[in-house]
């Protein structure tokens, strides 16, 4: 018997830098996000984001890869977004990068108050220097003519 608990930080944005995610609006998405993630026997813990970007606390079972559940929520996101262009009209998809972040137990509760605190932490950090420090901090090379 394995006894496992994957719990992944994952990070992605809009394409090009757009701001597609209407505070007004934010919840539709993270409830459907929210029910894709139990759809595929998810745990989450907490979602949150701004209008150009997702913050999502979860645990994925160690039969699902993870960089496949990534492509499959990206697609099925946009597929969302797409046909609510009356809830997200400004939507032309999500960039091609994500960055996913795994996090101990011990951790958890730190990362889940740090995405609860989305909208206080970005009015002194932008996007771009949230997520440069993440991959620095996770020992993770990048380019950064790919980080807009």
């Amino acid at each position: 018997m394995a006894y496992t608990k994957l719990i992944y930080h994952i990070v992605w944005r809009a394409k090009e830098g757009s701001y597609p995610i209407s505070p007004s609006h934010d919840r539709e998405l993270y409830a459907y996000i929210y029910g894709y993630c139990n759809n595929h026997d998810c745990k989450v813990y907490r979602i949150n984001g701004m209008p150009d970007h997702i913050h999502l606390l979860l645990s994925v079972p160690p039969t699902i890869a993870i960089a496949d559940f990534m492509h499959d929520l990206k697609i099925s996101t946009s597929n969302f977004m797409k046909n609510r262009r009356d809830l997200f009209p400004e939507f032309i998809g999500w960039a091609a990068s994500y960055g996913i972040f795994t996090v101990s137990e011990s951790q958890r509760a730190t990362v889940y108050h740090y995405i609860l605190g989305q909208k206080e932490h970005h009015k002194e950090v932008s996007f771009r220097e949230e997520y440069m420090q993440f991959l620095k901090e996770n020992g993770i090379d990048y380019d950064e003519r790919f980080i807009k």
